[in-house]
């Protein structure tokens, strides 16, 4: 938890590397219906999880998505 938001850092081996794991990310996020706030530059991807709709606060349906995400790290 950072400033009220579950917050990740990854960095990968390359630029491509990241974008898959971006791609894999978005369609977990479409099936969720819950949208990460992230960022990508080269080979670093932070995001950012937080209920916009529950008044910027971390819910249950952040906690799933996280999950989610690390299983596609593991």
């Amino acid at each position: 938890m950072v400033d009220g938001g579950l917050h990740r850092h990854m960095e990968f081996a390359h630029f491509g590397a990241a974008f898959a794991f971006m791609t894999r990310v978005a369609a977990i996020a479409e099936e969720e219906d819950h949208h990460p706030d992230w960022s990508n530059s080269w080979n670093v991807v932070n995001i950012v999880l937080r209920s916009h709709d529950a008044g910027g606060v971390v819910t249950g349906r952040d906690l799933r998505l996280a999950r989610r995400i690390n299983e596609v790290l593991s």
